[in-house]
């Protein structure tokens, strides 16, 4: 059983698009995607730095557009199922066809800019925590006034909050963390500090017609798989401001006899955390087109074309 999956902010890197658009039909996506958005997504996805992809309301379209491009790549794939890991939620709603392409995009690029503009109001961020014990290492986040805003498994925690948080948390790590790192995202995403993005949110997205999921959409909220578009929309909108629950999607991966997980671009992310929590599975990243035949394969042997 295969399981298709898409990574969230944090991912990108500089000239990560520049590959995928070399496919063919790929670069009048992007372009059409672009004018729709009013985002020039390969200027973006191809010359920026790092700095200018760091920007909320730019990483976001961008990543959903990787991700579309590098599905799409891989020709007709019939997963077990399909789930992102924040705005990759966006993502594998498009795999599933709940949103078309269009529609994913452009209200993600709302979500982008809602997010950007709730996280100017107060000076906050967010923080891995590799290793230690997740029941400890959320105690001691919530004395400190951070919220487990990502609880990815494998041994993997984010925190987010604000500066000042952040920094009490690198000086005073929970028992049994080996290391803090400072992620390069621009605010504290799931938490409190996005509230005013998810009414922004809600309101563009009350003009949306949400199908049916045609294949298992596994919801980051909880590890459960939704059986409507109407819910996975409203889930969707609430993410904003909830922590993401990667660890109960892999759970469920784990319940459902996923054999085999690819992870679409710039996958990486999630592969990494799967290799630690799904012992077994095999998967694949893909980070450039030279990838996508090695995808195939595997969903060859393990996926239904």
């Amino acid at each position: 059983m295969l399981v298709l999956v898409a990574p969230g902010q944090g991912a990108q890197t500089p000239g990560f698009l520049t590959p995928w658009l070399e496919l063919p039909g790929a670069a009048d996506r992007v372009a059409a995607w672009s004018d729709a958005i009013g985002l020039d997504l390969a200027h973006y996805g191809t010359r920026a730095d790092a700095d200018e992809i760091r920007d909320t309301a730019v990483a976001q379209p961008l990543l959903v557009a990787a991700g579309i491009l590098s599905a799409t790549a891989l020709g007709d794939v019939a997963p077990g199922a399909v789930a992102g890991h924040s705005v990759g939620e966006f993502t594998a709603a498009t795999f599933a066809g709940v949103l078309d392409d269009t529609a994913a995009l452009t209200l993600v690029r709302t979500r982008g800019l809602a997010m950007a503009d709730a996280a100017a109001i107060t000076e906050t961020g967010m923080s891995a925590l590799l290793g230690g014990d997740p029941d400890v290492s959320v105690a001691h986040l919530e004395k400190l006034g951070l919220t487990p805003a990502n609880i990815n498994g494998a041994g993997q925690i984010v925190a987010a909050g604000t500066l000042e948080q952040l920094a009490a948390l690198n000086e005073d790590k929970p028992e049994g963390v080996r290391k803090v790192v400072p992620l390069k995202v621009a605010g504290a995403f799931h938490t409190r500090h996005m509230a005013p993005a998810v009414e922004a949110l809600a309101k563009a997205a009350a003009d949306l017609a949400p199908a049916d999921p045609k294949v298992r959409y596994v919801s980051n909220r909880d590890g459960q798989a939704v059986a409507t578009g109407a819910e996975i929309l409203e889930r969707m909108v609430g993410q904003v401001a909830n922590p993401v629950r990667w660890d109960l999607c892999m759970e469920t991966f784990k319940e459902l006899g996923v054999t085999a997980l690819v992870e679409v671009s710039p996958g990486g992310t999630l592969v990494g955390l799967a290799k630690r929590a799904l012992p077994g599975v095999k998967t694949l990243a893909l980070k450039t087109p030279d990838d996508l035949d090695a995808a195939r394969e595997l969903i060859a042997e393990h996926g239904v074309a």
